[in-house]
């Protein structure tokens, strides 16, 4: 068990791939913001990588362990310490009862670490997964962040605590944080030369873009496009914006909203329709990096993908969170 006694900015449990299957009925999937951080932290203590696991945002969690387990910490370095030692991160490591872990804030780079435990985290599962939807308050932890005094149980470890602690990642498996994420990105569903102009989408994938202070686990919002980018005067039947269409579904995890001027990328927790276009489709195999951008620090860039990259991409992706990564 590990008994919360600073939850931080917001610490939440959450799973990967989420919980699928439910979009149609207005329900986003969720799940880890980063899912390589939170996959490779799981492989290094012998869990499935998409067990749940702690999503810690912005850091300060401090948390008391009540008896023996082995944990990893993958994604951004927020200098995590036991009993005020410092430990490192990618790799995992024995604790005790008493044991204290404590987060300091986020590095020059990334936003998210992840916190694994062998055996996952014990929540009960709801709707196939045990992720967080904060907007909704269903999942996880009783539907929302950690708080002071919280006890959070873990489930059975896969294999003796002696053999899992020591294991590390092989070297190139460590992914690289940077303050300007590149997204490989995939047109449509509403592009040029309908909805956009060739200029306007060749502006998408050549400006770098600030990540806007606004942004969260439902939507990280960019700067504002000029009214150039529009192909059309207004929204017709859908609205006086050029923005504007008729209501149709979102490809969340993802899409590239653009709601008035400015583009959201829709993620996580992102709504599942709605009235605004959508440009562009960031690929499953680049998600995992908007969850280390910081709001208001962090800049943002789109790279022409097409669906063969896309495949070819996650399924690398499916090969790092293996244990063909442990050294």
């Amino acid at each position: 068990m590990l008994k919360i006694i600073n939850g931080g900015i917001e610490t939440l449990v959450e799973d990967w791939p989420g919980r699928l299957g439910y979009l149609g009925k207005g329900m986003s999937a969720s799940g880890a913001f980063d899912n390589v951080g939170l996959g490779l932290a799981n492989v290094l203590v012998g869990n499935p990588s998409g067990e749940a696991g702690l999503e810690i945002t912005g850091g300060f969690l401090e948390a008391e362990f009540d008896g023996d387990h082995v944990i990893a910490m993958g994604g951004s370095d927020m200098q995590p310490t036991i009993n005020g030692q410092p430990v490192p991160l990618w790799e995992s490591i024995k604790v005790g009862a008493g044991v204290v872990i404590k987060f300091l804030h986020i590095g020059p780079t990334g936003f998210r670490c992840y916190l694994a435990v062998a055996g996952g985290v014990d929540v009960p599962a709801y709707l196939g997964s045990k992720s967080t939807c904060i907007f909704g308050s269903y999942g996880g932890f009783q539907g929302r962040a950690l708080v002071e005094g919280d006890e959070v149980l873990f489930g059975e470890p896969s294999a003796d605590l002696a053999a899992l602690a020591g294991r590390k990642l092989k070297e190139g498996a460590v992914p690289q944080l940077t303050n300007e994420l590149v997204l490989r990105a995939i047109p449509g569903p509403n592009t040029c030369p309908d909805y956009v102009t060739e200029e306007g989408m060749d502006l998408l994938f050549e400006r770098v873009s600030k990540i806007q202070h606004t942004s969260n686990r439902s939507a990280y919002r960019l700067e504002e496009l000029p009214d150039s980018f529009f192909a059309r005067a207004d929204g017709g039947v859908g609205g006086s914006h050029p923005s504007n269409i008729i209501d149709h579904a979102y490809a969340i995890r993802g899409a590239l909203n653009i709601c008035g001027n400015t583009p959201i990328l829709l993620i996580a927790d992102g709504p599942t329709l709605g009235g605004y276009m959508c440009a562009l489709n960031v690929i499953n195999a680049d998600l995992w990096k908007v969850g280390q951008g910081a709001p208001g620090r962090d800049f943002m860039r789109f790279e022409l993908s097409n669906q063969d990259e896309a495949i070819a991409a996650r399924k690398e992706q499916k090969e790092l969170l293996s244990e063909a990564s442990l050294a």
